[in-house]
Formats: structure tokens, C-alpha cells, sequence
């Protein structure tokens, strides 16, 4: 079973928590803490460091090139 952890950058306040979890076979797990039992995403870290990149400049306003 995955030991999950809530994303320190998760709002308490608001609900909205995003959970990762190292999930066998090289991949990371994807959760909404909020519903636990519900979909999950599946990434490799390179595919997470990515997506991170992605939401980082997407909510800074800075223009995908």
C-alpha cells in the first residue's frame, strides 16, 4: 500500500491538497486529497518534474515558449 503525503504547497484553507506517493515499478502517484478513493494519476519523475515546471510557469504568467 502507498504511504501518501500531502504537498506542502497544499491549501488547508481552501481544500485543496494534492497528495504524492511513490507507487512501485519507478512511478509517482497523483491524488486529490479530498477524495482518496477516486482517480490517481500515474508518473514517471521525469514526467513529474515536468508537470511541476508547467504549473510553475503557468501561475507565475509567464508565456509557454
Amino acid at each position: 500500500m502507498p504511504m501518501w503525503r500531502k504537498s506542502s504547497y497544499s491549501n488547508d484553507y481552501e481544500g485543496s491538497c494534492v497528495e504524492l506517493a511513490a507507487l512501485g515499478a519507478g512511478e509517482v502517484g497523483i491524488r486529490d486529497s479530498k477524495r482518496p478513493e477516486g482517480d490517481r494519476l500515474s508518473v514517471r519523475p521525469p514526467e513529474l518534474a515536468l508537470l511541476l515546471a508547467r504549473i510553475r510557469r503557468e501561475t507565475s504568467g509567464v508565456a509557454d515558449s
